[in-house]
């Protein structure tokens, strides 16, 4: 199982928000610099992490960003379904897979407790966890 890119970098772009305190905003050009992401590819990852509600402009176009919401209710799972659907380990797992094995497959029950346990995971912690324990961030 491997998450997207998108997904690893939204996290790191939106503990660069998170880090700041000044609520002045984060500029898109020192989230590239910090996080060693091309603007360009950062670009689509602020696109979409705005979108989806997490991040707002301070003024407006050309002026820096702040989280949306308090890191205590940004969730890892909010920032992941910025970029995608939602968490499957493996096919099976997704509602829209139809798998011919489903009803003899006697491995079915590890992978979805395992999925479950994933996406626990994922809904459990926030970026104020990540801010806090930063061995959790690393």
């Amino acid at each position: 199982m491997r998450f997207s890119t998108k997904t690893r970098y939204g996290m790191r772009a939106m503990l660069e928000i998170a880090s700041d305190i000044s609520q002045r905003g984060v500029f898109q050009k020192d989230i590239a610099e910090k996080q060693q992401i091309s603007v360009k590819y950062l670009d689509q990852i602020i696109h979409a992490l705005k979108s989806e509600g997490l991040i707002i402009n301070v003024r407006g176009k050309k002026s820096g960003y702040i989280l949306a919401r308090k890191p205590s209710e940004i969730t890892m799972l909010d920032i992941h379904k910025a970029f995608e659907p939602g968490i499957c380990v493996i096919d099976c797992c997704s509602d829209s897979y139809n798998c011919q094995m489903k009803e003899f497959c006697r491995t079915v029950g590890f992978w979805m407790n395992l999925n479950k346990l994933v996406i626990d995971y994922f809904s459990n912690t926030t970026l104020q966890d990540l801010l806090k324990n930063p061995s959790l961030a690393d």
